[in-house]
């Protein structure tokens, strides 16, 4: 799934889940740069947030 952020332009979003566990996958389309959030299954957009948060931060440090 893909969403628009306005700092970042196009991000997409990688969901998976393993028992009670979720992993978000957040990945730039412009660089291709990936990271990830691991958290409980019960709150994907939770994960999304700090996933984007994650991003952000790997972005500035290049």
């Amino acid at each position: 799934m893909a969403a628009p952020d306005p700092e970042l332009g196009e991000v997409l979003f990688e969901l998976t889940r393993n028992g009670p566990y979720l992993k978000c996958s957040a990945i730039h389309a412009a660089t291709g740069i990936e990271v990830s959030a691991l958290g409980p299954a019960n709150q994907p957009e939770a994960l999304k947030r700090v996933a984007i948060a994650k991003l952000k931060r790997a972005l500035l440090s290049r």
